[in-house]
């Protein structure tokens, strides 16, 4: 039997550090308030400064927290942004992404500030949420504009923010900061230091490994240069492993879970994504341009999207379909998600229906939208798809299968009876596009070292192409980065759910499953590498091997994409 640490109870041996984490745990037991023992005698004098008045800061977010789960959520598709309510979500305005480069002083006042603004949050959080439904009644124009420039304009997005986010050089040619970054490193390595922690944590050597977090702690911060917010968040995973604070760390980790961010706040944060890196355009044109290939004469295309979460990747495919040829066919979307907490499971969900529905209906396009909210999507029956005899099925998936379990957990792998269900589905094609990652060991030090690896690259991706100050940046590593990485670290057995696989484990395991792949189309390749090096960076990669296109940064492969059709 795996014993998860997330469960185990606080290690007596084991000081606090004083670093309060950016985020708060969020699916720990209803009302069920941990208790922070008090710095021993024995730790060294910066263990000592946690004071009971912090202390109950702490408990009292938590427990503000978990009350307002009783209370019914409403739309939060508008939430005014920032602390007091001083910025507003309602618009995207032209420079409302901070893609130009500012000064970087006083980011410890910063962060300083920002923890202040965060705990009066907390306290105003229930009287903003009872506004959340006026403000999305009110700016639900603004909103859909906003939408529609990211969604259905992904063809020209990088152009209009080349000269803040993919045009990379400094004022000075980068000279002054790598300088000050050459001295930094010759002091400290932060990667060996956080390689000595998660061993000292695998041996158990509890004293030994605070003492490296005390360390580590001295040199990393969240406002940083690329290595020292790697090992700020990386550190909170290894002292959440030490206290055993990793309690309910699926709904912690997760984005699509998290109450904290809404669809407009992360769509902000999508589009400065979208003009630095190639990822997910890329992987969105890939996809839909074989779905409509393989939907040229189709009457019905249903789509059973796994993991569908906003349904950002369906708009262009809707302005796709609208200008067919003979005109647009019926569009089905059979929406599959984990459910929403709370007591409403598929709000999210459906709330992406109804946007999609409004695409279709501007575009004339006829739509059908089913949702299905399963935490086990492998037990899903054929027939909860509602599958029809004369229409043609398209299968999806973008990087969610490695959410998953695997063999390492279960025997009857999840995995394989999920690529099982999809073949007894026999779609005409199945488009998969997966996280390429070897941090998915039962052995934590060898899934430490890998995850190292793997978010080095993407931390120094962002630190090349977005400005240090973007508050959207700092979103995207606080809320989606760190919590993957604090599930990777902090997490066991099922509660471990970042369970990535490289594109080959992928092949092999799809062909098992009765799948063969269909090959990729050059010229849409060759289009790709064209803009590559029109719009990006020169440290992007695009490669293909084996019928898989590969996307990286500086030659490692993050992300791969294929297509597959039934043997």
């Amino acid at each position: 039997m795996i014993h998860s640490p997330c469960n185990l109870p606080r290690n007596p041996s084991t000081t606090l550090s004083p670093e309060p984490y950016l985020f708060p745990p969020i699916n720990t037991p209803l009302f069920t308030v941990p208790k922070l023992k008090p710095p021993t005698p024995v730790a060294a004098p910066i263990a000592t400064t946690v004071t009971t008045s912090f202390q109950m800061k702490i408990l009292f977010r938590r427990g503000l927290e978990e009350a307002s789960k009783f209370l019914p959520p409403g739309p939060n598709l508008v939430t005014p942004l920032g602390s007091k309510g001083e910025q507003s979500n309602n618009t995207l305005g032209d420079d409302s992404y901070g893609l130009k480069l500012k000064g970087r002083r006083n980011h410890q006042r910063q962060e300083i500030q920002i923890r202040e603004d965060e705990e009066d949050d907390d306290d105003d959080e229930q009287g903003r949420s009872n506004k959340q439904s006026a403000l999305s009644f009110v700016d639900e124009s603004d909103l859909s504009d906003a939408f529609d420039r990211v969604l259905l304009n992904v063809e020209t997005v990088c152009t209009e923010h080349t000269s803040g986010a993919v045009k990379i050089e400094e004022p000075d040619g980068g000279k002054g900061r790598s300088k000050k970054q050459g001295r930094k490193k010759e002091t400290v390595d932060l990667r060996n230091l956080l390689m000595m922690c998660a061993q000292s944590v695998y041996a158990n050597d509890n004293r030994t490994a605070n003492e490296y977090l005390k360390q580590i702690r001295q040199h990393s911060s969240p406002f940083g240069d690329a290595s020292q917010r790697l090992a700020h968040y990386f550190a909170n995973g290894l002292e959440a492993r030490l206290v055993g604070d990793g309690t309910g760390a699926q709904g912690m980790h997760s984005f699509f879970n998290s109450n904290r961010i809404t669809a407009a706040e992360f769509l902000k944060a999508y589009q400065v994504f979208l003009s630095a890196s190639p990822f997910k355009k890329f992987t969105y044109f890939f996809a839909n341009k074989m779905i409509m290939k393989a939907a040229a004469k189709a009457e019905i295309v249903h789509v059973i999207d796994f993991g569908i979460l906003h349904g950002f990747q369906w708009p262009i495919l809707i302005k796709f379909l609208s200008n067919r040829e003979g005109g647009p066919p019926n569009l089905r979307i059979t929406g599959i998600e984990f459910p929403q907490p709370g007591f409403r499971p598929t709000e999210r969900i459906e709330e992406t229906g109804r946007r999609l529905a409004n695409y279709c209906k501007r575009y004339n396009v006829p739509f059908e939208y089913n949702v299905i909210a399963s935490r086990n999507w492998e037990t899903i029956q054929v027939e909860d798809f509602k599958i029809e005899r004369n229409e043609l099925v398209v299968v999806n998936s973008l990087m969610r299968f490695e959410n998953l379990l695997d063999e390492t957990f279960d025997m009857n792998s999840p995995r394989n009876a999920l690529l099982h269900l999809i073949r007894k589905i026999n779609p005409d094609i199945f488009t998969q596009s997966i996280v390429n990652g070897s941090y998915n060991s039962p052995f934590f030090a060898t899934r430490f070292r890998e995850a190292l690896f793997h978010y080095s690259a993407i931390y120094d991706m962002f630190d090349t192409v977005i400005p240090r100050e973007n508050q959207w940046r700092l979103m995207i590593e606080r809320e989606i980065l760190a919590r993957e990485s604090m599930n990777v670290i902090a997490c066991e057995g099922s509660e471990r759910i970042e369970r990535p696989e490289t594109y080959k484990q992928w092949q092999v395991r799809n062909t098992r499953a009765g799948f063969k792949q269909l090959p990729l189309n050059g010229e849409l390749m060759t289009k790709f590498k064209t803009k590559l090096k029109e719009w990006y960076h020169k440290d992007f990669i695009l490669d293909e091997d084996n019928n898989w296109m590969l996307q990286g940064w500086k030659g490692r492969i993050l992300y791969a994409s294929t297509c597959w059709v039934p043997a």
